[in-house]
């Protein structure tokens, strides 16, 4: 894991990132800009347990176009999930946690995600460890008013304009924060390249 002093405030943005690209990129600017994060750690995973690995590249190889993608120092990439055997983003968070002990964690995630967060290991429990600030993402402006974590913690949302408290709340509590938004995604980029590589062989 990155190096953290007590005090900090430090934004946890994780996922496959097959491949990396400028919609992420937003993401992480958006978080660190709104949110006032010391630093925030772009964690790449061995894998989404939701989703196929048939199409993953390697671990390495999406360290390295992450790298190349992230916006800036404070940005921290990072694979320590696949070496301490960390499958699940709730034994991720709990493990972070552990040996973190003074700084002020927030879980950050793409709005394409609320959809399908009751579906994660321990959603709940997820909630309840770190605050979270969910970024836009084109196509899920209103995600948040029919997902069914935005129902169950509706008590514990915060109005974006008081993100930058976020990272000082206990959890559960969370807010919706608008932005820039990149209608790129990894898997329309995976689906264009398989295109492109059948069209010229």
């Amino acid at each position: 894991m990155p190096y953290v002093e007590p005090g900090m405030s430090v934004g946890l943005f994780g996922g496959s990132f097959n491949p990396p690209h400028r919609g992420h990129e937003l993401v992480a600017e958006i978080a660190l800009r709104r949110l006032g994060l010391d630093q925030l750690w772009w964690m790449v995973t061995p894998g989404n347990p939701l989703k196929s690995h048939n199409e993953l590249a390697s671990l390495d190889e999406r360290v390295a176009l992450s790298r190349r993608m992230a916006p800036g120092p404070k940005v921290k990439v990072t694979a320590f999930e696949a070496a301490s055997n960390l499958h699940y983003t709730a034994q991720t968070l709990a493990y972070v946690k552990a040996r973190n002990p003074g700084i002020n964690f927030v879980w950050i995630m793409g709005a394409d995600n609320l959809k399908q967060f009751h579906k994660w290991q321990d959603w709940r429990g997820i909630a309840q460890t770190f605050p979270i600030a969910v970024i836009d993402r084109p196509g899920s402006t209103l995600a948040y008013l029919s997902s069914k974590m935005a129902k169950t913690f509706s008590n514990a949302r915060i109005d974006e304009d008081d993100a930058a408290r976020l990272p000082f709340l206990k959890a559960p509590a969370w807010t919706f924060i608008h932005g820039p938004r990149s209608s790129l995604s990894s898997s329309a980029i995976r689906s264009e390249r398989a295109t492109n590589k059948t069209t010229t062989s």
